[in-house]
């Protein structure tokens, strides 16, 4: 999985490469899921999910509004379970957010191993709540009240030795309270917090059959509060670098046309974006670009994908996504 064009056509992305990046990110969810459901299978389980690290880390750092891009629009159309979707968002965002966190690489190394394991003790039933619309089962409930326990204990059978590893994956749904600061916790409190608010956050972005997905506005609000005090450091560090608006999500302008956000700018929450509906919900034929942080033309907010109001074509998604990936190459 790489953002980088192939060898002889330096600075360009061709659409061909934009679809196979496309299928990429695609298989990788694919790949993580098999991962999850079926660990005992995995000659080297330990090696494995640090391979996968490795490269995600490469393609994140590469062009994190790409990656943004790419995962935001695979979370909305997935067709893989819920859990190796979940798990990659997770795991994207600890990459992007730990970057601006004072922590040591050893630390973010060892945080998104967490992230992309942390279910792994329930990977069939989160596949399975996520399609159910009633309330869990005594049953299931129980399974989910002790799945960060066997989880670790699971993965030390699978050969993880990292203690801390280990012991943010027992205790991600258990963090130290957030009035304690980040920095006065240890390294596994720290590791802990971080993990729990992103695991939060993407639950709450993220549809299933019992609710749609929020948008990240409001799972970021829902985090930090309304007025995005920043009681919650993961939170303010989520709202400053991935931003309300991020790309890959809708938003709706003040001209009431529905947008799709393309790439953050230095403005973080006055993004590139695209119409691609106009106020009647009907596709452009060619979407429109603006640039919002120029304040002519306002975001009143985001869209969850299951209220879109109109259908954005293939051809549109993919233009815009080769757009993006474009920008990136550039350096933009």
């Amino acid at each position: 999985m790489t953002n980088a064009p192939p060898p002889g056509t330096p600075g360009l992305l061709s659409k061909d490469d934009y679809i196979m990046l496309v299928r990429q990110w695609s298989q990788a969810e694919q790949a993580l899921h098999r991962l999850l459901r079926t660990p005992h299978t995995v000659a080297d389980f330990p090696h494995t999910i640090d391979a996968f690290r490795t490269n995600l880390e490469r393609v994140v750092s590469h062009d994190s509004d790409t990656a943004l891009f790419m995962m935001f629009q695979l979370a909305a159309t997935s067709t893989v379970g819920y859990s190796g979707s979940h798990a990659l968002v997770c795991g994207v965002l600890c990459l992007i957010a730990s970057a601006n966190l004072p922590l040591s690489l050893a630390a973010r190394k060892t945080l998104t191993h967490a992230a992309l394991t942390m279910n792994i003790a329930m990977t069939e039933l989160q596949d399975t709540l996520a399609l159910q619309t009633e309330r869990p089962s005594a049953s299931q409930d129980e399974q989910i009240r002790t799945h960060a326990a066997r989880g670790a204990t699971l993965l030390a059978e699978l050969g993880v030795n990292d203690a801390l590893w280990l012991d943010v994956v027992r205790n991600h749904h258990t963090p130290p309270p957030d009035e304690e600061a980040l920095a006065a916790l240890p390294l596994s409190g720290q590791l802990t917090r971080v993990l729990a608010s992103i695991d939060r956050y993407a639950a709450m972005i993220s549809p299933r059959k019992s609710r749609p997905g929020r948008t990240v506005a409001d799972s970021l609000r829902a985090i930090m509060g309304q007025r995005f005090d920043p009681q919650d450091e993961i939170g303010k560090v989520l709202a400053s670098t991935v931003g309300l608006y991020p790309p890959g999500t809708l938003v709706k302008l003040e001209t009431q046309e529905v947008a799709l956000v393309l790439r953050r700018t230095a403005d973080i929450n006055h993004p590139l974006v695209a119409a691609v509906l106009d106020a009647d919900g009907k596709p452009y034929p060619i979407p429109v670009l603006h640039l919002t942080s120029r304040g002519k033309l306002r975001i009143l907010g985001s869209l969850p994908w299951s209220t879109l109001p109109g259908e954005i074509s293939e051809q549109a998604r993919t233009s815009l996504g080769l757009f993006t990936a474009r920008q990136g190459l550039r350096g933009a």
